[in-house]
């Protein structure tokens, strides 16, 4: 009798000290095919040929992979590595690379990061929802951001 009393309270205890919120459904923003296929073909077309362009939604999966004629087959990996880190990190392959240069370079050795320009986080607000990488850009790195860039303001006005 007291185990089954024990176990009653216990159970009672749990429920109320559990809040409501836990129990619902979530509900995320995340990036449809059509908006990442904007993006690769918007960054693709300031990018240039030579260029491999992957978009990533809210749980790093790929959804969207552009490999322009001219490119190099290594910048399949590379581009959906900077999209992945972008997205895993909140901000920029860039800034994630300066920044664990010297601090936090334990993150270097998570699988799928990679500590190179071309990455940016696809934000609602402050809500990160995707990421979009490219590889392969005449003027590396700080042309890729910029035509990542360039590909996400194409969906700006979904992105509120």
């Amino acid at each position: 009798m007291s185990f089954r009393f024990a176990t009653a309270v216990t159970f009672a205890l749990l429920l109320m000290s559990t809040p409501s919120g836990r129990t619902q459904v979530l509900m995320e923003r995340n990036v449809s095919l059509h908006m990442a296929l904007t993006i690769a073909e918007t960054a693709l077309a300031q990018c240039g040929v030579r260029t491999s362009v992957a978009v990533v939604d809210r749980a790093g999966r790929l959804r969207v992979f552009l490999q322009g004629d001219g490119a190099s087959p290594h910048n399949l990996e590379l581009a959906r590595r900077k999209a992945y880190t972008a997205l895993t990190f909140q901000r920029t392959s860039a800034e994630w690379a300066m920044r664990t240069e010297t601090t936090l370079s334990g993150q270097r050795m998570l699988a799928d990061v990679i500590p190179l320009a071309g990455g940016v986080p696809i934000k609602v607000g402050e809500d990160t929802i995707g990421g979009v990488g490219l590889s392969g850009a005449p003027m590396g790195g700080a042309q890729e951001e910029a035509c990542a860039k360039a590909g996400i303001a194409k969906v700006a006005d979904q992105l509120r």
